[in-house]
């Protein structure tokens, strides 16, 4: 282990300043107490009320009263899964995915009913939007930090545009975190151990300064684990190393004004991501590469190929990728009775996320293609003012308010080439030159060595978003209500790829030898020949003919950019509920949502003439639903219908030599979700999941005329998006005498099978690309333990992924090596103890 000894005996001075407790929020608190504090966390989840308060309105009420699609998770049920941060909750929320590539800081994709935005682009935002404390982050890479002392998570399904800021085409997450309590000094610990040397400790504090008035609250978490991910010439990957430190102020007074501010900071040190391996080149075979010097296995030496490349996660790569971010962020809430029926809130938030990181791109030992230097910064300002109240005896509930956002993008990366380089692109050029120019045929025809070939490039984006929006609904009749919303929303942003120096003496010797190659005998290589020494992201930018159709006498090399893109759009929701007395509520409702068009950041984007920018997306949305408790509410069942029509369906995607960023005119979900739990005892709780979806390119996406890109998705499935996700689990919580009680959890996950890859196919054919379907796959997490009655203190094992299934999220074509297949690997088999405390 590497436990950075400073950090945690700093976390450990804090956390442990009044011992071991746990206070926290539950999300289920009493029938009648829709805005009273938070009830204690206990290390045994007290089971005993059935309503869940959200604030997925922006108010504080019963999830089984609103007519939306949520799913409200605990925190007793974030530690009951082991849920500890974005990333697994979709082991409790079947309707909720998140993927991961290449890097830790831009390649988290997340999605909701099968949608979400295909990208490793800083330049493209989630469809999926995040708050934390009523807070837009505006990459999930800024929300990556762990889960601790977190008061409830809701899982918005289908567009959330009225109420919830910008971006949320798909869906959104509230996370709301515990606030300071003004009138009880409590504190609590955990510790976790386990596999893959797993550390982890998470705790708080909170401290009433003046008692009802001020409080403060300090909460900490460090987590340390192994890489699962060996690689081949030595060490392993996929790793963690980070800690958060948060710290609270709230205030109380006895006007009604309260106020909270926040100031959070997190550090992730790790290794993010080693890709495998499933296909081997046909050049292997041909011994292509022994015959120009490099290893016959082309530096691709892992045991095995196929899906046994996922049990045996070894990595073929030089360097284990190198993550470092540093992310810090300050939130302030203000909330002010203007008189008995109205409140004003102000929300604003400024955060500044930094991360450095290099990594192997080419994923093999050899020294081919690697990203030196990756630093991104991103800053970001929010200012949301919103009035709300009552009116008509209550019966009319109503928010008005505005959003501002501004956020400013740097992103600098230096890619180099190494010394492999050039063999390399001599074993591709083996068999059509018969070996003609030897092991390095870019050396003989441009008179340089390509090794050490370089470029780094700058990109940059200012965003600035504006919109006023009004929500309210009113009871027509008992039980009858009607719910509008609208929303306005101006979007500007200013994006830019500059580069700051670049050296690449073989595309140099390349261009001005291609006259007379061109007349020669290796003619029609010749494009061959200057896509690969002038590889695009190593070679300079702005040369003749740079942004020109390739068609049109123009080079495939990079061409610098400065573009503007500007767009507006009215989003707005209409509904109807009608809550009979059983209590059944059924609903209604259409939503037209919209997420922002924006820039490609990539010094490939303007290459052959490309246009940098792309379409806004947006989605008519229609849901049908029923919330019902029965048998005196020992058993809740909630039922969604839903279709959701999405227009410039946004999606980036990586050829072999550049990305490229297109609108697919169309893509549909349609399906059915059903969450239900079930109390038979006081002792016992079921819980089950279901989401079925067809999301999906319809097959008249785009026009036959149109990008080839999107032409060859329709008819197909969307990526990363299985037609049947199944959860289904228990608790059971028995009293062992007057001392000891214990617990028993299971949660079972079985999701049919997925396509991993943007594209189903090769281009303009019906061949299916190999290894892009993801088989249907079952993961059993298991967790118990035993402790006081009093709920001081707790010792619990656990194992999630029983039965270590691998699965894979990501499928890609591996860089410069044609024919291969490669993927990124999800986590496997992961145990250990945890033991809790409070006071």
């Amino acid at each position: 282990m590497r436990a950075n000894v400073t950090r945690l005996s700093t976390f450990l001075s804090a956390a442990s300043a009044a011992a071991l407790i746990a206070t926290g929020a539950a999300a289920q608190v009493g029938p009648n107490e829709q805005d009273s504090e938070p009830a204690p966390q206990t290390a045994f989840p007290d089971e005993d009320s059935n309503v869940i308060i959200v604030t997925a309105t922006r108010r504080a009420e019963n999830v089984q009263d609103i007519p939306i699609a949520v799913t409200a998770i605990s925190p007793q049920e974030l530690e009951r899964q082991g849920v500890v941060n974005i990333q697994q909750l979709q082991q409790i929320a079947p309707s909720f995915s998140v993927t991961n590539a290449q890097i830790a800081s831009g390649s988290n994709v997340l999605r909701i009913r099968g949608i979400g935005t295909t990208s490793n682009n800083i330049g493209f935002e989630s469809a999926v939007g995040i708050f934390i404390d009523g807070a837009y982050q505006s990459r999930p890479g800024v929300a990556l930090s762990e889960f601790v002392d977190v008061e409830r998570v809701e899982v918005l399904r289908g567009p959330q545009g009225t109420l919830f800021g910008r971006n949320t085409s798909a869906g959104a997450l509230n996370i709301t975190t515990n606030r300071p309590d003004t009138g009880e000094l409590s504190a609590y610990a955990n510790a976790s151990y386990g596999n893959f040397d797993l550390f982890s400790v998470q705790g708080a504090v909170n401290i009433p300064i003046i008692e009802d008035v001020l409080a403060t609250r300090i909460t900490g978490a460090y987590r340390e684990r192994d890489g699962f991910i060996s690689i081949t010439t030595g060490g392993d990957t996929n790793e963690l190393d980070q800690f958060i430190v948060r710290g609270q102020l709230g205030y109380e007074g006895n006007s009604g004004l309260t106020v909270r501010l926040i100031g959070e900071y997190s550090e992730i040190n790790g290794s993010c991501c080693g890709a495998l391996e499933l296909l081997e080149t046909p050049l292997e075979a041909a011994g292509a590469f022994a015959a120009v010097g490099l290893p016959a296995d082309g530096g691709v030496d892992q045991d095995f190929t196929g899906i046994a490349a996922l049990d045996d996660r070894d990595a073929s790569i030089n360097f284990a990728p190198n993550t470092d971010i540093d992310n810090y962020g300050i939130t302030g809430e203000i909330s002010f009775p203007i008189t008995d029926d109205i409140e004003v809130i102000y929300i604003g938030s400024y955060r500044d996320f930094e991360s450095l990181e290099s990594y192997d791109s080419d994923f093999t030992t050899l020294d081919i293609v690697d990203v030196d230097f990756l630093n991104t910064s991103i800053e970001t300002q929010t200012h949301e003012l919103r009035f709300q109240g009552e009116a008509f005896d209550d019966r009319l509930v109503w928010v008005l308010g505005g959003y501002y956002f501004d956020e400013d993008i740097k992103t600098v990366a230096t890619l180099g080439l190494g010394e492999d380089y050039g063999p390399l692109i001599g074993a591709l050029l083996f068999g059509p030159t018969g070996g003609a120019f030897g092991p390095d045929p870019l050396t003989v025809l441009s008179g340089a060595d390509p090794t050490g070939a370089f470029a780094t490039n700058q990109f940059t984006q200012n965003s600035e978003s504006y919109s006023i929006f009004a929500n309210a609904t009113y009871e027509i009749i008992d039980g009858l209500e009607f719910t509008g919303g609208i929303r306005y929303s101006d979007e500007t942003k200013d994006g830019a790829f500059v580069q700051l120096d670049a050296d690449s003496p073989s595309c140099a010797g390349i261009l001005a030898n291609a006259p007379d190659l061109g007349a020669g005998p290796v003619a029609p290589l010749l494009p061959t020949l200057i896509g690969t020494a002038c590889f695009p992201f190593t070679a300079p930018a702005d040369l003749p003919g740079a942004g020109l159709p390739v068609a049109e006498g123009g080079l495939p090399t990079p061409a610098t950019f400065d573009v503007p893109f500007d767009d507006d759009e009215v989003i707005w929701t209409a509904k109807l509920s009608y809550e009979f007395d059983a209590p059944i509520t059924v609903y209604t409702s259409f939503t037209h949502g919209f997420k922002s068009g924006g820039i490609n950041l990539d010094s490939t984007a303007a290459i052959d003439g490309a246009d940098p920018t792309f379409l806004s997306e947006e989605v008519d949305a229609f849901e049908i639903g029923l919330k019902a408790q029965f048998l005196d509410d020992k058993v809740t069942t909630n039922i969604a219908f839903f279709h959701e029509d999405f227009n410039n369906f946004q999606v980036l995607e990586f050829t072999g030599l550049a990305f490229e960023t297109f609108n697919v005119p169309e893509a549909l979900a349609t399906g059915v979700e059903i969450e239900a739990l079930a109390r038979p005892t006081p002792d016992l709780v079921f819980n089950l999941g279901f989401t079925y979806v067809d999301a999906r390119y319809p097959s008249d996406c785009a026009p036959p005329d149109g990008p080839i890109n999107a032409v060859n998705l329709c008819g197909e499935r969307l990526t990363n998006a299985p037609e049947l996700t199944v959860i289904a689990g228990g608790t059971y919580t028995k009293e062992i005498n007057n001392y000891l009680k214990g617990f028993f959890n299971a949660q079972v996950r079985t999701v049919s099978e997925e396509r991993t890859s943007t594209q189903a196919t090769f281009l303009d054919s019906d061949e299916l690309l190999p290894f892009d379907i993801q088989t249907a796959n079952t993961k059993i997490n298991l967790r118990a333990g035993i402790g006081a009655i009093d709920d001081r203190w707790s010792i619990e094992g656990f194992v999630n992924n029983l039965t270590d299934r691998v699965t894979r999220g990501v499928t890609f074509n591996t860089t410069l090596r044609p024919g291969s297949r490669s993927a990124f690997a999800q986590e496997p088999r992961f145990y250990g103890l945890t033991i809790r405390g409070r006071y």
